[in-house]
């Protein structure tokens, strides 16, 4: 988006209180105009094709119709990105999986320090969305890339039927950093990978509590064993660890496997936890047996440690352009050489069956 024209947004909220709020603290800043409001999402409906806006917030909880059934009906016919405005609620993940682009927590009005960071986060999750691509729900088929490798027949086969795998790739690790569009990003990789698959090692941009939401969700969908990752948890063959919000997670060698270290320290880049951490530490502690997957989000989180890994003999997958809601960090990656090669999302894990030498 050019940064001659301000960032138009729209709030759509059923409390008065929150969406004057809102108004008021994303119009002080300068890339902002706000150029509506709705009470619901009837309102919403007739007056945001009206107005046009660049990004619409979008409380979940709403009298008539929810948020998540809301968006079901305006993305199709009209793809403006969404930052959900929520509580802590499972359905925020929902509604994700509905199109939105991202979200936020509300704050508690009580803590004024948890208002204060509310707002930052808020402005930065809109100026981001305002870069981002909607991505439609029903867009589940491959997107053929330039790097493609494994065709679209064969994806189907692999991902249907029983995969086994190789005793050597069983000891493999893979590592996977993903932010804005991340969570069904990260998803649509690893929903399908079998029981007996290589363990996995996860950091999404997310914070505390979430992440736990987050992990439990995995953790029903997937074939593997989903887990927010505690301070020393194993890494095995079946199981998943997602690096907790606020935290950071690294790698570390355990007698002839690995296990996690999780601790509370400032961020890196920005975030807590950091794709960089996690990266650093797969390339410096796991080297040529670990295999990275950078997905879809904002900034250059990740980029350098995927390249450290890449040195350090692992096989390295960037997410492409056309398949990202955010072409930032699988861009700055692709950037400095950290990427081996370039896939859709759909087409990640087969490329990622192939390295492991998974085969029905």
């Amino acid at each position: 988006m050019a940064l001659k024209e301000k960032i138009k947004v729209f709030v759509v909220d059923d409390s008065a209180l929150y969406r004057n709020f809102l108004m008021n603290n994303i119009a002080v800043d300068d890339r902002f105009t706000i150029v509506g409001h709705a009470v619901d999402a009837f309102d919403a409906a007739k007056k945001i094709p009206e107005v046009n806006p660049d990004v619409v917030t979008l409380d979940i909880e709403m009298p008539g119709m929810s948020g998540i059934d809301f968006l079901k009906e305006l993305l199709p016919k009209y793809p403006v990105p969404v930052i959900l405005v929520s509580t802590l609620n499972i359905r925020v993940f929902d509604a994700l999986a509905a199109g939105a682009v991202d979200y936020v927590h509300k704050p508690d009005f009580n803590d004024q320090n948890a208002s204060v960071s509310f707002v930052d986060r808020l402005r930065s999750k809109i100026y981001i969305a305002s870069f981002s691509k909607v991505r439609m729900p029903q867009q589940t088929q491959p997107v053929p890339g330039k790097a493609m490798t494994v065709s679209q027949s064969n994806l189907m086969k692999e991902t249907s039927g029983n995969l086994k795998v190789p005793a050597i790739s069983a000891q493999k690790i893979i590592a996977i950093g993903a932010s804005t569009g991340g969570t069904e990003a990260i998803l649509s990789v690893v929903r399908n990978f079998p029981a007996d698959m290589p363990g996995v090692v996860i950091t999404q941009h997310m914070p505390a509590g979430f992440t736990t939401m987050y992990a439990e969700r995995l953790n029903r969908i997937c074939k593997m064993e989903v887990l927010e990752a505690k301070n020393g948890d194993q890494i095995k063959q079946g199981r998943m660890l997602l690096a907790p919000g606020g935290y950071q997670m690294r790698v570390q060698k355990m007698g002839s496997g690995y296990s996690v270290s999780v601790t509370q320290e400032d961020r890196v880049n920005g975030h807590a936890p950091s794709v960089d951490v996690l990266f650093n530490s797969v390339a410096q502690n796991v080297r040529e047996n670990a295999l990275g997957v950078i997905l879809t989000g904002m900034g250059a989180d990740g980029a350098a440690g995927l390249l450290r890994m890449r040195k350090n003999g692992a096989f390295t997958i960037g997410q492409d352009k056309e398949s990202c809601v955010v072409y930032g960090m699988p861009m700055e990656a692709y950037k400095i050489g950290a990427v081996c090669q370039q896939a859709s999302l759909l087409n990640i894990p087969s490329l990622i069956y192939k390295q492991l030498g998974i085969t029905r």
